[in-house]
């Protein structure tokens, strides 16, 4: 799978893609991640990427031209790209949404810095706006390393065991349940016994009850969407029982 990362500080990111999981996954030809400076294409004899808001406003606007340049330069005539701009005002990333990137084969990555950037640059090659949350950073650099983190680690081969992902927090649709390693015992505090037992059958049960008490205490709206079996709704129940006591 192949990203592309316009920016005007590339910098930014290219440490946070070149370590664990990712880096490996690079050098191993699984991943090809290339970024690209956009600062590189301007006409501007300052090399200015940005100018002032028409309607007037605080701040500056990144300008059409090096970002437009930048991006046919890259993209060329290849039509089997998705774009996608962070942006503070895209929808919120989600580990669904995630999913369906993975099976892209090519995305293409915006950053914005400044104020944003002029719409008439959304409007030609945006395919979809992103967020990573409710909060305004400096620019998309660090948005666009998130980005490429959640989408890599989905696609085969990246991860060392292609079924390790599926019981993690959030992607199972519950948090997950709490980890132990050795020692097992540590200045007084002793792993659960059950995780010593060997006994399959208990850990798996132990493990899905400690997943839905975490999540009830800290995300009830997982539960709302979460289609659960027999034995983990009756867990549910006797945990909102014992709620209602306290």
């Amino acid at each position: 799978m192949r990203f592309d990362i316009l920016s005007v500080f590339p910098d930014m990111v290219k440490p946070a893609l070149s370590e664990s999981m990712i880096g490996r996954a690079c050098k191993n030809g699984i991943l090809d991640i290339h970024l690209h400076n956009i600062r590189d294409y301007t006409k501007d004899k300052h090399r200015r990427t940005d100018d002032t808001p028409y309607g007037g406003g605080w701040g500056m606007v990144m300008t059409c031209q090096p970002i437009m340049d930048c991006y046919n330069a890259v993209v060329g005539n290849d039509k089997n790209v998705k774009t996608v701009y962070m942006s503070p005002g895209g929808k919120v990333l989600t580990q669904k949404m995630a999913m369906k990137l993975a099976k892209e084969k090519r995305i293409v990555i915006l950053c914005g810095h400044y104020e944003g950037v002029d719409q008439r640059v959304i409007d030609s090659i945006v395919d979809e706006e992103i967020s990573i949350g409710d909060y305004v950073l400096t620019g998309g650099e660090l948005p666009a390393a998130v980005l490429v983190d959640c989408v890599s680690r989905l696609v085969p081969g990246v991860l060392p065991d292609d079924e390790c992902h599926e019981d993690e927090s959030i992607e199972s649709g519950l948090l997950e349940y709490p980890q132990y390693t050795k020692p097992a015992e540590y200045e007084g505090m002793r792993v659960p016994d059950v995780l010593l037992s060997g006994h399959h059958a208990k850990i798996v049960e132990w493990r899905m009850q400690k997943s839905i008490e975490k999540t009830f205490k800290r995300r009830k709206d997982l539960l709302r969407k979460k289609k659960l079996g027999k034995k983990e709704t009756e867990f549910l129940n006797k945990l909102k029982e014992e709620s209602k006591k306290k």
